[in-house]
């Protein structure tokens, strides 16, 4: 395995054209980070009072024909015009999970179209479908068609999270991926930081969807700007694109063009006897040995990373208080964990970076088991290092699992995780409603302690060139 990155001689680590790239992506990803985190304004719990004539005017009394709900937080929501309360709240948890499960299926469909067809066509219809789709979702006039809009969102976010983000890791040097990790999150934290000020104004549901699918014109602008990933390229064997898009990379970058070819012919060189098969699918996942393990083990890291951070968001997301400032809080609490991200991938191993990360959370959790009942200042404190340690250990397993993976399957391999991680997500909510809280945090902790120590098992990815087949990844030497 060379350590040479020779994309990365080629058009540099990450120039003018890439940050270009970043930024065109970072503003067409905000659609998908509203949807990620716009539940709590659209599908929120609201109080009402039932002017049924045997209710006598009771508050959140049911069964209630007449409702009369409370405008003062939250003008018009899903729950209000459908009413859905009381015999009807399970189709407001409904919505809330066929979200989930259009992720999940998205994260699938996406990695086999990214890693069939190329990163572009797949970044750029994830990006188009999630705004159609959340544009249709704001008109539609009945709660089934709200529920199907709700799942292809859904299938939008998912390859969005992913692929987006391998394109972008793809057309970096291998020297600059550890400040992507925390370049990436931009948008999520922003979206998050920017959400509640602008439900704040929009306080009716069907407006707020309009107007957080505003960037839906670099969406369609992606189709023309975004290049193909140049190692996807010469991967497929189609060198002459490549050698077309490094070369316009390099002119932007005020790079030398001279020696593209030559560069190109060297990686096609290095990877030609490997290359046995034209593209890569799920299939390939398990038919030899290390892949095999690294994909088990990964999915399992994918589930522990997802079900840990969404459970110890489950007890923040349970503050009192202003619904728009709660929310702004939580959000800020989270650009600490970015920068933690950057300096980690700087300087530590990955293995350890990563290992360390969920130890936090794990520790911080077994903490909060023994905190004295009143002390809510301590255990807010605990549970936000906690959550911190989780949502860092996130982000950095993107870009560990990105580095393991060749890139032949790179896409269908962070698919298959992502799949696991909505698992994950999934039982969170039943593991913290299990009714005795030490009992939901310590499952929460332990299986954050499983997945560090699943890293063991890992290869060192730090400073390494990407792979492109599965022959290279087989042959490698693990690195500690």
């Amino acid at each position: 395995m060379t350590e040479i990155d020779h994309i990365e001689n080629a058009i540099g680590r990450f120039g003018l054209y890439q940050t270009w790239i970043l930024f065109l992506v970072t503003i067409s990803r905000y659609p998908t980070e509203f949807q990620l985190t716009n539940v709590v304004f659209i599908l929120p719990s609201v109080d009402y009072v039932c002017l049924d004539e045997q209710a006598s005017n009771a508050t959140n009394y049911c069964p209630c024909e007449n409702p009369e709900y409370d405008t003062s937080v939250i003008v018009d929501s899903v729950t209000s015009t459908w009413d859905l309360i009381c015999g009807r709240t399970q189709l407001a948890s409904l919505a809330q999970s066929m979200l989930q499960v259009g992720i999940l299926a998205g994260s699938l469909l996406y990695g086999y179209i990214s890693d069939r067809y190329g990163r572009k066509i797949a970044t750029c219809l994830s990006f188009t479908t999630t705004v159609i789709f959340v544009i249709i979702s704001a008109v539609v006039p009945e709660i089934w068609m709200f529920l199907v809009c709700r799942f292809l969102i859904g299938t939008g976010v998912g390859g969005t999270m992913l692929c987006s983000y391998i394109l972008v890791i793809e057309l970096s040097g291998k020297s600059f991926r550890a400040y992507l990790t925390g370049l990436f999150e931009i948008s999520y934290l922003t979206g998050y930081l920017v959400h509640p000020i602008i439900a704040y104004y929009v306080r009716e549901w069907r407006y707020l969807q309009l107007a957080t699918s505003v960037p839906w014109v670099f969406v369609l602008l992606n189709f023309w700007l975004l290049p193909e990933s140049p190692r996807w390229l010469i991967t497929m064997g189609k060198k002459e694109e490549a050698i077309s898009i490094l070369t316009t990379i390099a002119k932007r970058n005020k790079r030398p063009t001279d020696n593209i070819e030559t560069i190109v012919d060297k990686i096609e060189q290095e990877t030609k006897q490997e290359r046995k098969q034209e593209y890569g699918s799920y299939i390939d996942l398990f038919k030899t040995p290390k892949i095999r393990i690294y994909s088990i083990i990964i999915a399992f890291v994918w589930f522990c990373c997802a079900h840990t951070f969404f459970g110890i968001n489950q007890y923040i997301g349970r503050l009192q208080g202003n619904l728009y400032l709660n929310v702004i809080l939580s959000a800020a609490s989270l650009i600490p964990g970015i920068i933690l991200v950057i300096l980690a991938s700087l300087y530590l191993r990955r293995k350890l970076a990563v290992i360390t990360s969920f130890s936090t959370a794990a520790v911080s959790l077994l903490v909060f088991i023994f905190i004295p009942e009143g002390s809510q200042a301590v255990s807010l404190t605990f549970a936000i290092i906690g959550q911190l340690g989780a949502y860092t250990s996130f982000v950095q397993v993107y870009l560990y699992s990105s580095e393991i993976f060749p890139t032949i399957i790179r896409n269908s391999a962070m698919g298959f995780a992502s799949m696991f991680a909505r698992f994950g997500s999934f039982i969170a909510p039943f593991v913290v409603n299990i009714g005795i809280e030490w009992v939901s945090i310590t499952i929460f902790s332990v299986l954050a302690f499983c997945a560090g120590f699943l890293c063991l098992l890992l290869p060192e990815t730090k400073n390494i060139v990407l792979l492109n087949t599965i022959q290279e990844t087989e042959k490698s030497n693990d690195k500690e």
